[in-house]
């Protein structure tokens, strides 16, 4: 697994000076929020600010910085620039002469990285690592690799679990992998606030797996893949065989990705599926704690 912690430290132990670029204040409707960052080398970069004409001016004076630019550097234009050797600030009106037409204001940062300001950042990324929402996708077939991908890209915890050894080889970096014969224990060691997917290769497992996940009352999503048939065979055999609740099937979503597109090629039920599951997981969390603190959780 190739967590974001591993890509910034990797990003951060390339030879060669790096400045971050962090957005420092905004006023009105804006990319990013206050908090957002990137880094800058003089040839690659790491995060975003939002994109659009104000990165790229952010890339332009961060790089000025790093090839050691002059106090003054008499430029014109929207941005007022404040530039030395090691630190600079600009404010940026986010209008129609710039080509973003957001309304609002931007004051960005830029600071040369240090080794304490290096440490601050692999703490702070560990942090917000470890807060990080878990999704639990059990199965690794078609669709399992094509969700996988999905969430991958996601600021969340992902973990595939699998029976079989080989329905895990090609999953992607960012993703934890977990070979288990009794992948309904996995549900139960789940951090509170889990979402689950189940979509195996084999119905009684599926049924094993979500009646695991709907005896728990705190996970902010359980969905199993399948037909209209199969979720009702479900909720006979949950209802009759495990003495699982009307209202604890109710909270079981299936088909996971919905109805609405009739599309059942693996890549349109993944986007759709990490959608359904996005959404579960910031309407928990609002309920829990309240929507600010999942919304500082999910930056990444």
């Amino acid at each position: 697994m190739n967590s974001k912690v591993q890509s910034l430290k990797a990003f951060l132990g390339q030879t060669g000076r790096i400045a971050l670029v962090e957005v420092a204040a905004t006023r009105g409707s804006t990319p990013r929020e206050a908090g957002a960052f990137m880094l800058v080398s003089t040839s690659a970069i790491f995060g975003t600010i939002g994109g659009g004409q104000l990165e790229y001016m952010a890339i332009d004076k961060a790089r000025q910085m790093l090839r050691s630019s002059p106090r003054d550097n008499g430029e014109s234009g929207p941005a007022r620039i404040e530039v030395d050797e090691v630190c600079a600030t600009f404010e940026v009106p986010l209008g129609p002469e710039i080509g973003q037409c957001c309304g609002g204001r931007v004051e960005v940062s830029i600071r040369l990285v240090d080794e304490l300001l290096e440490q601050q950042l692999i703490a702070n990324a560990q942090s917000e690592e470890a807060r990080l929402p878990h999704v639990y996708l059990f199965g690794g077939g078609h669709v399992g690799q094509a969700l996988a991908a999905s969430l991958a890209l996601l600021p969340i915890h992902v973990v595939v679990v699998e029976t079989r050894s080989e329905a895990l080889e090609g999953m992607p970096e960012a993703v934890e992998t977990r070979l288990t014969p009794m992948p309904e224990a996995v549900v139960r060691e789940a951090p509170a606030g889990s979402a689950f997917a189940v979509l195996t290769h084999d119905h009684a497992l599926d049924f094993l797996i979500v009646a695991e996940a709907l005896k728990r009352d705190d996970t902010a999503y359980v969905g199993m893949i399948g037909s209209k048939t199969k979720k009702a065979t479900f909720r006979r055999w949950f209802l009759k065989s495990v003495e699982g609740s009307e209202a604890e099937f109710n909270r079981l979503v299936s088909p996971i990705g919905g109805n609405a597109v009739k599309d059942k090629r693996p890549p349109v039920i993944a986007a759709l599926a990490a959608a359904e599951i996005m959404t579960a997981l910031f309407s928990h969390a609002a309920r829990m704690s309240g929507a600010n603190a999942f919304e500082k959780a999910m930056d990444g």
